[in-house]
């Protein structure tokens, strides 16, 4: 056993980059659960010696492994997890998309831009998953009493809800994580993404519009059925919904006023979620948190954190640096272009975990004026990389497997002919947007 502990130690970067790579392999194939292997590798990590187990007796040790679970993104995570999942009881969101519905007469052309809408604008403020459970079954109603395919809203609802999760901080975990490491405040995604996301979402849902346009025929008696659509009952709990709405508005106004306030993203939510919790029975609340996502975020950071303790990020970022010349137009087009295609393949929670060490390395030696569009570039290809394939972000694979539940079957190559060219469209109008924003 010493042996191997000495052999370890002598190689600690040859053998943190082995954990980090069979991990990722293992995310990819998806053979075994994500939070399995990333717990597994996280144990590894610590019981190698690659990071210490304890905080150590006289001094602190850097290299405690609790130093590297990062629970500013935790703790934001569960605590919206808390406040949707609250929300969702009421049935206030699926009211707001039947409110969007009959304002379209049932026309597929406008449902397709009301669902397309609602889809961006929910999951920039909720997570990609919530959002689409929410609007699929609104989809396969629509779909049925139109008498139309429900694959085209499908695919567009995917497509929107990767696309409106990159405008803001809490809209996909790879920004709460680029947030977390680059330190920027929710009102600084919206200054730096809203504007180029609402330009891609429009874009990206005229293409979809001119691909889908012969499937967007509906029988007009069958449009007066949607246009009639009662919408009373839908909201089951008023005081529950009122509540819901109030916390919500609330919180995304504490996010805000962050750089007035200077309270931390994830206390507020804590607040709001904490608050909601007292009217709640908290057994049956956090039993529906995501908590096999939250313990894959742990087991990652861990991973990751034994990378970083090696030397791993360090001599990514130095290897960025070369390559590029130090030329700071070259490393942000590289860094957009190699995340939007990666995270196409791979899961986009372990590669930004991965990337925003390495950009905060990049910072340490070059600064925070060259860095800051590093940060962006890292952001947009990312989220927005996660639109190439049926795999590319969770909420992908949710889609696919509740539509094809429902005999709308989308496989992987479909999917593929429209989310490859939404996601080139993308890059190339983030790349034009990075060049002249920060770059030129």
């Amino acid at each position: 056993m010493e042996l191997i502990f000495d052999y370890v130690n002598g190689h600690q970067l040859l053998i943190s980059s082995f954990i980090l790579i069979v991990a990722y392999i293992f995310i990819a194939l998806e053979k075994i659960s994500k939070v399995t292997v990333a717990l597994l590798g996280a144990t590894v990590t610590i019981f190698l010696g690659l990071l210490a187990q304890n905080s150590g007796q006289e001094s602190a040790n850097p290299n405690y492994f609790i130093n590297f679970v990062d629970f500013n993104v935790i703790f934001l995570l569960v605590s919206m997890m808390i406040i949707v999942n609250i929300a969702n009881k009421s049935g206030i969101f699926s009211w707001i998309a039947n409110e969007l519905l009959k304002r379209t007469k049932g026309h597929p052309v406008a449902i397709m831009w009301a669902l397309g809408i609602f889809t961006a604008v929910a999951s920039a403020f909720l997570d990609n998953v919530t959002t689409v459970i929410l609007v699929m079954p609104i989809t396969f109603l629509v779909a049925k009493k139109l008498d139309i395919n429900a694959v085209p809203f499908l695919i567009m609802e995917i497509l929107a809800s990767n696309i409106g999760g990159t405008a803001t901080l809490i809209g996909d975990p790879p920004n709460i994580i680029i947030g977390s490491k680059a330190g920027f405040s929710f009102l600084t995604f919206i200054k730096e993404l809203t504007g180029i996301v609402a330009l891609i979402f429009i874009v990206s849902m005229c293409i979809l519009y001119f691909a889908f346009r012969k499937q967007l025929v509906a029988d007009k008696e069958k449009m007066l059925e949607i246009a009639g659509l009662d919408n009373s009952g839908t909201i089951t709990d008023m005081p529950l919904a009122i509540r819901s709405a109030a916390v919500l508005v609330l919180v995304v106004l504490g996010f805000i006023t962050h750089d007035i306030t200077h309270i931390e993203s994830y206390l507020v939510a804590m607040a709001g979620a904490s608050f909601l919790l007292i009217f709640e029975q908290p057994k049956n609340i956090l039993g529906s948190v995501e908590w096999n996502t939250i313990f894959f975020f742990i087991g990652l950071f861990i991973i990751i954190g034994g990378f970083e303790a090696s030397g791993g990020i360090k001599f990514m970022a130095e290897w960025i640096l070369q390559v590029t010349h130090g030329n700071e137009s070259a490393a942000a087009m590289l860094i957009l272009w190699a995340s939007g295609i990666l995270s196409g393949v791979v899961d986009n929670i372990p590669y930004t975990a991965t990337m925003a060490p390495m950009i905060y390395q990049i910072q340490l030696v070059e600064g925070a004026l060259y860095a800051h569009p590093l940060w962006w570039c890292l952001s947009l290809g990312a989220c927005l990389g996660g639109n190439m394939t049926i795999i590319g972000a969770a909420a992908n694979v949710i889609v696919s497997e509740t539509a094809a539940s429902h005999n709308y079957p989308i496989s992987f190559m479909k999917f593929l002919k429209y989310g490859l060219s939404i996601t080139f469209v993308s890059l190339i109008l983030s790349s034009i947007y990075i060049y002249v924003r920060f770059l030129h």
